[in-house]
């Protein structure tokens, strides 16, 4: 693959982008708005306010006019990066979202690489051994972590570790202490985050440990791995250096398609460990009705989606040279 062709495919995908988003933007839009609830009665709650005020309210926040009217006026607004202003926060919807970002960035990272790190190697180890005891325990424990509920997970990690042998805080992203050092406040947020990366780590973990050996076992099996053991290549060089390669592709892809996960994942567990990012503002909005932060969040997500599609074919295709971005 060429440095042309690959500026050309990239170019291509990113003008799909366009019409991509925008299809995005409207379905959210209208299904946001035919959910049930309405944003005026979470604002005012209880408190006895006239009609002439709740009819003023409803006209600042541009829920006044017909459905086609917010449309329009949405579109309008999107296409200049205006994405609104929450109507709880009272602030900039991109403010908002970007204050919640390095906290799931945090979160998503550290689970990934703990997930494709250690779901590899554990992969790899059981297809080498495989009918070993490491072989059915990694087998059985990799069944057992994509079929656990992530809400389910959080909760009974955070009885076991925090309520019960209180080892790690239950809630929150960093202590609520005056003043810290700034290496007491990176150990302070590396203290919080273990439990919900872990929550998150473990689903990740077991689907890449069970592709990992599979697609190990398959490629091991394959011709040129013979031929090359019969060249007396060891044993760890034709793993590690010819099948590993060949075997990761499907993971890879698994990788990116699940990075959708950001939101869908991280809502359970955000909202489980009161950890304040974009899953935990997803799921505050929502109950809320803030339609402007919903509506971004869901645009968000769907140009991650698209994005992180375009570097899995990127990857894919350096891993595996007979692959050609068409």
């Amino acid at each position: 693959m060429t440095a042309a062709s690959l500026y050309r495919y990239v170019l291509l995908r990113l003008v799909q982008l366009v019409p991509v988003v925008f299809l995005i933007i409207i379905l959210n839009f209208f299904l946001i708005r035919l959910a049930p609830g309405d944003p005026i009665a979470y604002i005012i709650g209880d408190a006895p306010i006239a009609d002439e005020l709740v009819a003023d309210l409803r006209s600042k926040l541009g829920l006044d006019g017909s459905i086609t009217q917010q449309l329009l006026i949405y579109l309008s607004n999107v296409a200049q990066g205006d994405f609104g202003f929450s109507y709880v926060s009272r602030a900039p919807v991109t403010e908002v979202i970007l204050s919640r970002l390095p906290a799931t960035l945090l979160l998503m990272i550290t689970q990934y690489v703990l997930a494709i790190a250690v779901g590899i190697v554990l992969g790899v180890l059981s297809a080498r051994h495989q009918g070993s005891a490491l072989d059915v325990t990694v087998t059985a424990v990799s069944v057992v972590g994509y079929a656990l509920p992530v809400f389910w997970l959080g909760q009974m990690l955070m009885l076991m570790f925090s309520m019960k042998l209180g080892l790690f805080p239950a809630q929150g992203m960093m202590s609520l202490r005056y003043s810290m050092t700034p290496v007491e406040k990176v150990f302070d947020i590396a203290h919080h985050l273990v439990l919900p990366a872990l929550t998150l780590a473990i689903f990740n973990l077991a689907l890449i440990a069970r592709l990992a050996r599979a697609n190990m076992l398959q490629v091991l099996r394959l011709e040129y791995i013979i031929f090359a053991r019969s060249k007396g290549i060891s044993e760890r060089a034709v793993v590690y250096r010819h099948a590993l390669r060949n075997a990761v592709l499907p993971v890879v892809t698994v990788i990116g398609l699940n990075i959708k996960t950001l939101i869908t994942g991280a809502v359970l567990t955000e909202t489980v460990f009161a950890w304040p990012g974009l899953g935990r503002l997803t799921f505050d909005a929502i109950n809320a009705r803030d339609y402007p932060v919903l509506m971004a969040m869901f645009v968000f997500v769907g140009i991650l989606v698209v994005i992180a599609n375009l570097i899995t074919d990127i990857i894919y295709a350096w891993l595996d040279p007979r692959i050609r971005l068409q």
